[in-house]
């Protein structure tokens, strides 16, 4: 079975930071990419960052400049730094990854559990 576990999420105030994890396990041949989304209270499911496996990466506009995605292959491990959080990023975030569980077969797509994310004074 293939995991994806996610920790990191907290209530924080305004202007703080934050790093979220997501460390997949189970029968994993190879990770391609992965990425964070976020549902927000009232919104739709939204894109927050995507890296590539080769390292390319992809921000929404709302948290360019302010979060960094990041992954380390060896530790088969997710990173989200996350600074100058703002209120209006408070949220559920997912972390999502492309994984082949053998070399014969294809790509499926997993699921972190979520992590909320309380940006609040």
């Amino acid at each position: 079975q293939v995991q994806l576990v996610e920790s990191g999420g907290a209530l924080v105030q305004p202007g703080g930071s934050l790093r979220l994890s997501c460390a997949a396990s189970g029968t994993i041949y190879r990770i391609n990419s992965m990425g964070w989304y976020r549902r927000a209270p009232g919104k739709e499911r939204e894109l927050v960052a995507h890296i590539a496996s080769g390292g390319t990466t992809i921000y929404a506009d709302s948290v360019k400049g302010r979060f960094t995605i990041s992954r380390d292959n060896a530790k088969k491990t997710l990173y989200l730094e996350m600074n100058n959080l703002k209120p209006e990023d408070t949220a559920i975030y997912y972390c999502t990854a492309d994984i082949e569980t053998s070399p014969y077969k294809g790509l499926l797509n997993y699921w972190g559990q979520g992590t909320q994310v309380t940006v609040s004074s």
